[in-house]
């Protein structure tokens, strides 16, 4: 008969503590999932060959059946233990057994405020575990937010491949953290950007509860101002003039851009329109580059994709505050840099073509 040490009895005896407040009926609703639910991706020392028993069957063994599991030894066990823990807390698991020299473990963590963030205050995607993932994807079910696109609610598309910027919020959702982790094409930056996407859409709904006669809407912060203004500009007697546009619309639209296009983008649009220097033709823009000058409108056209998943909406506020600028006889200058801005953000050759299949 084996002989237990004075540790693995504390183990024992902590193993006994948390089965008993388990056995509790309040958290039947988790005996289901397997103990890899409460599993970190920074978690060492994981009882592995036992992963995949569900929590039921965790707490209907005793611990010395456990001990003798294949595998399992008295460091693994500790790891056991801070698995049942985390399954007992009414919050997911947060913080792994050890971030940094200051960081408190997982038993000290202040109920329902973690958020995954690392010590240079960035999202953390290691410290995402399933039971979080599990509790970010039913915020995005229950304000029914399935048909988002990653690339509406992404805090930048920079860092999100083009590829899905139009990918449903709802493609994630069927999946467990452990196989989107293993999906084709899914490395380690296009996981973070998913589970950031999922992390800030919990972080905003995260309170708000929901009513039937109420919805929550989720929007890029640039469009609010933007819209509100569009809709006092159409009100008005007078138009808009040139500086206001910059003002108002053109230097908002170059702060989006910056968190989501590179350096080389934001210049040449700022040389298209004239912001902080003269007006630059696309000639001169491709002879300074050394590039073609089809090379500078693909570019440009980064604007346009930009704008198509951030804020669709955005070209009906454009035509209707260029129509308004077309009746206007004293808007001739604004309403040329208006189509400027127009071109590049909202081009208005797909109105000339379905014009044209209109009449045909």
């Amino acid at each position: 008969m084996k002989t237990q040490n004075a540790e693995e009895l504390k183990i024992k005896s902590n193993f006994e503590s948390i089965k008993a407040i388990l056995a509790h009926s309040r958290f039947s609703d988790r005996l289901d999932y397997h103990l890899a639910f409460w599993t970190l991706p920074s978690d060492r020392r994981l009882p592995l060959s036992i992963l995949d028993y569900p929590l039921r069957r965790i707490l209907n063994s005793s611990f010395d059946e456990l001990a003798r599991t294949p595998g399992i030894g008295q460091k693994k066990l500790s790891s056991l233990i801070l698995l049942l823990e985390r399954a007992a807390k009414d919050t997911p698991p947060s913080i792994p057994i050890r971030v940094d020299a200051e960081a408190v473990t997982a038993a000290q963590a202040p109920m329902g405020e973690f958020r995954p963030l690392g010590a240079d205050g960035r999202f953390d995607p290691s410290l995402v575990s399933e039971a979080l993932w599990h509790q970010w994807r039913e915020t995005v079910v229950l304000h029914e937010l399935d048909d988002e696109k990653l690339g509406r609610l992404a805090p930048s598309l920079v860092e999100l491949p083009t590829v899905i910027w139009d990918t449903p919020l709802s493609a994630y959702i069927p999946q467990s953290l452990h196989q989107i982790r293993h999906l084709r094409t899914h490395g380690e930056k296009r996981v973070r950007v998913v589970l950031e996407v999922f992390f800030v859409v919990h972080e905003m709904l995260r309170q708000a509860g929901r009513h039937a006669r109420v919805a929550v809407r989720l929007t890029p912060s640039f469009v609010p101002p933007l819209e509100k203004w569009f809709e006092e500009a159409l009100l008005r007697n007078h138009a808009p003039s040139t500086d206001e546009l910059r003002e108002k619309l053109v230097l908002p639209l170059i702060e989006q851009l910056e968190l989501d296009v590179g350096a080389e983008v934001i210049e040449l649009v700022k040389g298209r329109l004239g912001v902080d220097r003269p007006t630059v033709a696309v000639r001169q823009q491709s002879r300074e580059l050394g590039v073609t000058r089809a090379r500078i409108y693909q570019l440009l056209e980064e604007c346009e994709r930009v704008m198509a998943v951030r804020w669709p909406q955005g070209r009906r506020y454009f035509n209707e505050l260029r129509s308004r600028l077309e009746r206007d006889p004293h808007s001739q200058g604004t309403l040329e840099f208006f189509d400027s801005v127009h071109e590049l953000f909202f081009p208005r050759r797909y109105e000339q073509v379905e014009a044209v299949l209109r009449h045909a």
